[in-house]
Order: C-alpha cells, then structure tokens, then sequence
C-alpha cells in the first residue's frame, strides 16, 4: 500500500485507548451504586453526584484548559490529561473517605476536558488531509467499546472482586497508556502566539456554529433517550432485558463507526445527513413500537449505527472548519456535548415526570429534525 494511504494505527489506537479509559471513568460508577454506596456508608444518589461531578469537571475546564495550554507540546500535554486519570482512579480505589472520592471524580473530569479537546487533532495530524476523516473515525472507537464491552465487563468485575479493584485496573491502564504513548506518538509543537485566534473569532469561523448546533441537537436527543433507556423499556415490558439491548445497540456502534470509517473523507455531508435520519426514523419505529421487541431491537440497532459514527462526523467537519484553531474548537464541542448530556437528563426527566416515556419519541423526532435542517442548509459545515 502507497505509504499516503497508510495509518499509523499504533499511535491512532493509543488514541483510541485514552478515549476508552474516559468514557469507562465517567460511566462505570452507574454500574458499581449498590456495591459502592454499601462500602462508602452514603446512598446511591450520592454516588450517582461522582457522575455528575466528573461530567461538570470537563463541562467547566475544556475551553479554559485548551486556551491555556495552546503553546505546549501536544504529547506532553496529552501524557499530562492521562497522569490526571491515574491520580484520581487511585484515589478512588483507595480512599474511605467519601468527600475525597468527590473531588478525585471531578478532577478526572478537568483531566477528560482536556484529553477530548486533543484527541481529534492529534488524530489529524498524525495523517494526509485526505485521510483525516479516517484517521479521527480511529480515534474515537473506544468509545463505543467502552459503552459496549468496557462498562458491562466492568460492572461485572464489580460484583465478583469488588468495586475499588475496578478502579485500581482502570489507574493502571492509564498508567500503561501513558507509556505507550510515549512510545508510539510522535509529538507536536504547540500553536505559535502569532497564529492563535480569540476564542470568539474561533467560534465566528465559518460553519463552526452549524457544526456545535449539530452537535447539540443530537447528543442531546441521544442522552434523552439513553439516560432514560430503563423507564423505556419497561413501559415496552422489556425491562429484563436491558443488558440485550444496550449490548445491540454497543455493537451497532461499532459497525457504524466501521461504516463511518470507510466513506467519511469523501462523503462526510451525506453520512451525517444519513446518520440523522436513521437515528430519526429509529425514534419514530420506537414511538410505534408498543410491547414488540423484534421491532425495538432493530430500532435500537438502527440508533446504535447512526450514533456510533457521529461523533467522528462532527469532530471531522470541526477540525476542517477551524484549521488551525482546531483544538479550541475542538473544547467547544466537548463543552455543547456535556451540556447535552447534562441537558438531556433534565429534559428527559421533565418529560418523564410530567408526560411519560410516550412523549421521548415526539421530542427526539423534533430535535433531529431541527439538526438535519441546519446540516442539510448550512453546507459550508459539512463539506
């Protein structure tokens, strides 16, 4: 094969790793409540603020963060966002004291703030512009690995060895990570002063609010329904079998983050136009579904392929659109994507509350719809 047409998929999975690990950070202590909030001595809503506060750790430091640090060196930088995880899942792991767990959780979020705004970047620099696409789509497979196989393993190991071992294993990947990365990733200079842009002007670019826009209708129609999954398919009477579900619906996302892969350098507008509308027409089979699972499952599987490639999407068209400034764009996104997911448990539980489960489909048909409007008339933000 033609060295152009090549990806260095050691340095792009060790990419891919660290997106693992922080996904796997945030989520597992969903899986771990019982066992977590009976060894601590505080209830499992307590436990469930660790979540929280990881996702308002990275929510608050990923702009500021990447201001900052802009002129540093992308691999120190990078080794500095994985010393962070292992410092604060050793913590966990070890502490017994509740309040220190607390802010060990929020400074794995700052550390999650920071790697997010590196990870697409670095991917793109790693490779041709031609491959970029490719090479981001790469990058952010642990994702969906992690949501698939990494918390349902991890939630697993919880129950047979005890939840600070899961802790203590997720430290030493990161500390393992952080020695292939040294290995494997070249390093990069940092942005020069002379070429930096105001964080507004960053945000003024051409097609980067179409993008961000795009970005928070969909996440956010996502979070709505993943975050109240539980109450969906108990309405359905499917409740039992919710692991079936989120396992179809982790591999589905790995094919289409394959799919994406595949076909995003030369169609990056068409694959997110057809990522909405698949995920769109999933919510409407949902909404009609009543008690059938052969129909929920494929909706679900329907969900899980748009949803696996769009993060990869979205990174790709905002790493075009900024050029340079890529990285504060880049905290940008994480910024409208953790409001998202902040935002769809609010509004998922207003509608919960006050309307019932049957009002989910209606809401996620309309903010897709508002999303592939903006992707389908601004096209200067897929192209």
């Amino acid at each position: 094969m033609n060295p152009a047409q090549r990806l260095p998929l050691g340095a792009l999975l060790a990419l891919a790793m660290g997106g693992f690990i922080t996904i796997l950070t945030e989520a597992l202590p969903a899986g771990l409540l019982p066992q977590m909030a009976a060894n601590l001595g505080v209830s499992e809503s307590w436990v469930g603020q660790t979540v929280t506060l990881y996702a308002i750790g990275s929510l608050i430091a990923a702009i500021p963060l990447t201001l900052l640090t802009q002129g540093y060196r992308r691999r120190p930088l990078l080794l500095t966002a994985l010393a962070g995880f292992v410092l604060a899942n050793t913590v966990t792991a070890l502490s017994t004291d509740f309040s220190l767990i607390l802010l060990a959780r929020s400074l794995a979020g700052v550390s999650a703030g920071l790697l997010w705004a590196l990870l697409a970047g670095y991917a793109a620099r790693l490779v041709p512009e031609h491959l970029q696409g490719r090479a981001i789509a790469v990058a952010m497979v642990g994702t969906p690995l992690a949501l698939s196989l990494g918390i349902p393993l991890g939630t697993w190991l919880g129950t047979l060895v005890g939840w600070r071992v899961c802790f203590a294993i997720m430290s030493g990947l990161a500390l393992a990570l952080m020695i292939w990365v040294r290995w494997r990733l070249p390093d990069f200079p940092g942005q020069a002063r002379s070429r930096r842009l105001p964080l507004v002007q960053v945000f003024r670019l051409p097609g980067v609010r179409t993008v961000l826009f795009g970005v928070l209708g969909f996440v956010l129609a996502h979070n709505l329904l993943y975050t109240y999954i539980a109450p969906f398919l108990a309405a359905a009477g499917m409740l039992e079998h919710i692991d079936r579900v989120l396992l179809i619906f982790g591999l589905a996302a790995l094919l289409g983050i394959g799919i994406v892969g595949v076909l995003i350098d030369r169609h990056l507008r068409r694959m997110t136009l057809a990522c909405t509308l698949a995920f769109g027409a999933a919510a409407g089979a949902l909404a009609i579904a009543g008690q059938q699972p052969l129909m929920i499952y494929l909706a679900v599987a329907v969900w899980g392929l748009a949803f696996g490639g769009a993060s990869s999407l979205f990174q790709t068209a905002l790493v075009r659109r900024a050029g340079d400034s890529a990285d504060i764009a880049q905290a940008m996104l994480v910024t409208v994507w953790n409001t998202a997911i902040a935002g769809g448990g609010i509004l998922g539980g207003i509608l919960l509350d006050r309307l019932g489960v049957a009002a989910f489909a209606p809401v996620l048909v309309m903010l897709l719809l508002a999303t592939l409007v903006v992707v389908a008339a601004r096209r200067q933000g897929f192209t």
